[in-house]
């Protein structure tokens, strides 16, 4: 089930998909009389490939997801209403974000950019709470090994100790992280470390089997320039990465809702 999740998602994901009807289009127009229909179908295509390429409709829904929890930023942890949230905290969830094991390669490319910047989150985090331990959690997924091991070694190469460190290294996907880390964080409060985009999907579910984090969301996808550069007149990769992520945060939490997840 896993596995063909993933392979539907890519097939139905944005580039793929516009490649797919663009290629149904080239052949009506080369294979049949059907020359109208052709040009139909590929001009929607190509309209759909636009639309996804620009900024604006990607950030419209990556900003719904983003903006419904504010950063755990330092000057509000000094706040008297978070400080009491956080004083007494001893978990720090960090939620792996992909790697690819790479022997050749520093270990500090072996992990997603996403991954890398939940990673120094949780650490900045684990810095400013004394006594607190980092969960690192993601599994094999696709390679052979585990995620948490990858994010560990970046952790310890940077100055956190083992002993402060607790990986998880057994869950596929957001669901198994958080019934895996149940078991460890009991019915403690414990800080959610994901991407901002990734947030809204993972607190729902860790809540929903009755945990309590305090989410601190991070690689923020939508940044508000202060100026205009041209690039934001011409489409572009970023616009179909953001609207592929964005399309796969929606659909993950329809389909959680239909599996009883959140």
């Amino acid at each position: 089930m896993f596995v063909l999740k993933k392979i539907i998602s890519q097939i139905f994901s944005p580039a793929p998909l516009c490649l797919e009807i663009l290629l149904v289009g080239l052949f009506f127009l080369w294979f049949t009389r059907k020359q109208k229909t052709g040009k139909i179908i590929a001009s929607i295509g190509v309209f759909i490939f636009l639309v996804m390429s620009y900024n604006g409709i990607p950030n419209v829904l990556i900003k719904q997801l983003e903006s419904k929890y504010p950063p755990l930023c330092l000057t509000r942890i000094s706040d008297t209403a978070v400080s009491n949230d956080i004083s007494s905290v001893k978990w720090i969830v960090v939620l792996g974000g992909g790697h690819i094991s790479d022997p050749k390669i520093p270990i500090t490319s072996q992990i997603s950019g996403a991954t890398l910047f939940r990673l120094i989150e949780g650490i900045r985090l684990h810095k400013k709470i004394p006594g607190s331990k980092i969960i690192l959690s993601e599994g094999k997924v696709f390679d052979v090994a585990a995620g948490s091991e990858a994010m560990s070694e970046v952790a310890k190469a940077i100055g956190i100790s083992q002993e402060d460190l607790i990986l998880e290294s057994e869950s596929k996907d957001t669901a198994d992280e958080a019934r895996i880390i149940k078991p460890i964080v009991g019915d403690d409060k414990f800080i959610l470390v994901t991407s901002a985009v990734h947030m809204p999907r993972s607190v729902a579910m860790f809540e929903r089997l009755g945990m309590h984090p305090i989410p601190a969301p991070t690689d923020y996808l939508v940044i508000e320039s202060q100026g205009t550069s041209p690039g934001d007149f011409f489409p572009n990769p970023g616009g179909m990465r953001r609207i592929e992520t964005a399309l796969h945060e929606y659909v993950g939490l329809v389909w959680a809702k239909l599996r009883g997840q959140i």
